[in-house]
């Protein structure tokens, strides 16, 4: 497996990915496509006015949502297209051309951490392998003490269960709860996808399952 970020190597392969990713996001919801399914669960886990960290945020539809409920949102990618994309369609929110792998909010003026921190789409599969750990740390450190970070991707995506959850464990954070989908389906170990809900601290018992 290549130790790049996979996301970077596809746009600079073909120049017209990100705007063909941002419209095919753009016809589903003009279709009535429902797209707000991760959104709704953070929503479900937060107090009113809630901080939110859209980590790797795209073009903004989970970010957006979480904000047009209410939510202070700050949405991060590492596509400058997806940025311009979640500004022109979702304004409210902060939106920042980063690199999760080295974020430091703080030194961009936003010193205050986060309820919680959403991480969908697949963003973690398309990380390089070597940095996996190190974006698992930099969103730990961007947590409140009781804040919680939601991170989803496909588990047939190179990126084992037991690998991101180690990996987890050493950034600090510990697995409240997995789930196979964003609608509260109980995890599973065949299935083919996993959400985990992780908060800070030591290991426990296991995370309920």
């Amino acid at each position: 497996m290549s130790d790049e970020n996979e996301w970077v190597r596809i746009t600079r392969a073909d120049p017209n990915h990100s705007s063909w990713y941002i419209e095919r996001f753009r016809s589903m919801a003009a279709e009535g496509n429902d797209l707000a399914g991760e959104a709704r669960l953070i929503d479900a886990m937060v107090p009113r006015g809630a901080r939110v960290l859209d980590a790797g945020c795209g073009p903004g539809r989970v970010g957006g949502f979480l904000h047009a409920l209410g939510h202070d949102v700050v949405g991060v990618d590492i596509d400058p297209e997806l940025i311009e994309a979640a500004e022109q369609d979702h304004p409210g929110p902060r939106w920042l051309v980063d690199d999760l792998a080295t974020l430091d909010l703080a030194s961009r003026g936003i010193s205050e951490g986060f309820d919680a921190i959403v991480c969908a789409g697949n963003v973690m599969t398309f990380l390089a392998p070597s940095t996996r750990g190190d974006v698992l740390a930099r969103l730990s450190a961007h947590l409140r003490e009781d804040g919680r970070a939601v991170i989803g991707f496909g588990t047939n995506r190179g990126y084992a269960v037991d690998e991101f959850l180690s990996q987890a464990d050493a950034a600090g954070l510990v697995a409240d709860l997995l789930l196979s989908t964003w609608d509260l389906r109980p995890h599973r170990t065949d299935a083919d996808f996993i959400v985990a809900i992780l908060r800070e601290g030591k290991p426990s018992a296991g995370p309920a399952i």
